[in-house]
């Protein structure tokens, strides 16, 4: 007679917790290079740096945690299944999240640019609805307001003609929105209120001395000039006539806030 026996349970693979450490170290690793290398500029808002320090430090420090368990226990046939990081499905949770990681090690984070404006609506660039009033500065001179600071202004103070003749020294990118003439150009930059998820964009019209074709979208411009008031799109819009349009690059940090 002969007896069963119960067989022997198949023991975890050894390579799965070393996946799990590595995905866990290379999202730590990642979020420290946003940092280190300035592209968080293009990913959340400056007040939430700290957020994604600590997270990456942390990350790190349990990736380093747990490869250190690990390989106290190289040696032996099993690795016990107390050091697997619970957190993700075995295999193919630590697969995507690795996977994740290797794309951002690989794409760079791009600013948000004209296509984005528009498909945004260019209602948002002719209106002011969305733009915080208590961020309106009153003190600064008029030369001295970014482009942000004078959408705001209006948005305080909508009648265009109260600032005939001002001058101004703004930054921004292009945009060409539909219907308007090609004597003028939209000066535009998005504003972040905590993430690049939830960037919308504001901006001015710009009157022009010769045609917009040598400034295409996207290009970012330092125009000088003063304010007049134009009919653009059915309405009486703070302009700004443009005496000076220099090209420049894109700013480090090209979102406001």
């Amino acid at each position: 007679m002969t007896s069963n026996q119960n067989p022997k349970p198949k023991s975890q693979n050894p390579l799965l917790p070393w996946l799990d450490v590595l995905a866990v170290g290379s999202w730590g690793i990642l979020m420290l290079k946003y940092q280190f290398t300035g592209q968080l500029y293009l990913l959340i808002h400056p007040d939430f740096f700290w957020l994604v320090n600590v997270g990456g430090m942390g990350l790190v420090i349990v990736a380093g945690f747990k490869a250190k368990q690990l390989w106290r226990w190289r040696r032996r046939e099993d690795v016990p299944s107390t050091l697997h990081i619970n957190v993700f499905p075995p295999g193919w949770g630590s697969s995507l999240l690795l996977t994740a990681a290797i794309l951002g090690f690989i794409i760079t984070p791009q600013a948000f640019a004209s296509d984005k404006a528009l498909q945004r609506g260019v209602n948002n660039l002719l209106g002011t609805s969305r733009v915080k009033p208590q961020a309106f500065r009153a003190n600064v001179s008029p030369e001295e307001r970014s482009l942000v600071d004078w959408v705001r202004t209006v948005s305080v103070y909508p009648e265009p003609d109260k600032y005939t003749g001002q001058k101004v020294k703004v930054q921004g990118f292009v945009i060409y929105p539909p219907d308007i003439g090609q004597e003028y150009l939209f000066l535009a930059r998005f504003v972040l209120t905590c993430c690049a998820a939830d960037a919308y964009p504001v901006g001015l019209p710009v009157k022009l001395q010769d045609s917009r074709e040598q400034y295409p979208p996207d290009t970012w411009l330092e125009i000088e000039g003063q304010m007049v008031t134009e009919n653009l799109l059915g309405k009486r819009q703070l302009t700004i006539a443009a005496t000076s349009l220099k090209k420049i690059s894109q700013p480090k940090n090209p979102y406001a806030y």
